[in-house]
């Protein structure tokens, strides 16, 4: 496996409001949708970096998030419906292409290295595709990529943006940020707040992006949040 930190993953379909054509349904669609994002972040770990072109084969997408091959590809069919993914043209089954993909642009850092462990997305280990809590928490996760500040390092995102983002239900984010934190994806940490001087508000590190560039080497007074997740 590379080496990379990040890979880069086009964000003008979350920017988009794309992330809502995802929604959750018990039985088959609600877990494809789990399972097109699952895809979608091996795809994006496996791209060139200059030509957005991805070869994966079905028992690597098995190796690296647990799925069946039945199940990759109904994942991978969400993705070419929602004009995420392209197959090229003429090519093997294995060969995709992360759609508007351009290295000068319209991209989000999106961690690699740290989400693996000996060839497997950590995670995904657990999984279920039966759990709403699971799409929730990868809808969030590609939305906190998509709206990372460059200069902060954190997603800065509102309850009220995330439900216009990505259809999740107020009463779910909570849960779906306590998902992504008891699996290192996110840290959570606290800011002052821009609307209450004596106020702070929520923001997301996403776990493996310069890991570097946090609150503490910035001399910003931010508090972490100790997350009660057991």
């Amino acid at each position: 496996m590379e080496n990379r930190e990040w890979v880069r993953l086009p964000t003008k379909w979350i920017n988009d409001y794309g992330l809502t054509d995802l929604s959750w349904q018990y039985g088959g669609a609600g877990a494809d949708n789990i399972a097109a994002l699952m895809a979608l972040t091996v795809i994006a770990h496996a791209t060139d970096a200059d030509t957005g072109l991805a070869r994966v084969t079905y028992d690597h997408f098995s190796a690296s998030t647990g799925l069946s091959r039945a199940k990759v590809s109904k994942g991978l069919d969400v993705l070419e419906r929602i004009k995420v993914v392209e197959r090229e043209p003429g090519e093997a089954r294995s060969m995709y292409k992360l759609a508007n993909y351009d290295t000068s642009g319209g991209w989000g850092k999106f961690p690699f290295k740290s989400m693996y462990s000996s060839g497997t997305i950590t995670a995904f280990k657990d999984f279920q595709l039966r759990r709403v809590a699971e799409l929730d928490a990868l809808k969030l996760f590609f939305l906190m990529v998509a709206r990372r500040d460059r200069q902060t390092n954190l997603a800065n995102i509102g309850y009220d943006k995330i439900i216009g983002y990505t259809k999740i239900k107020r009463v779910r984010i909570k849960t779906a940020i306590s998902f992504l934190a008891a699996r290192s994806l996110v840290y959570v940490e606290r800011i002052p707040s821009t609307i209450s001087p004596d106020g702070v508000s929520n923001s997301y590190r996403v776990v493996g992006v310069e890991p570097r560039t946090h609150s503490g080497n910035q001399g910003r007074k931010l508090d972490a949040i100790d997350l009660n997740l057991s």
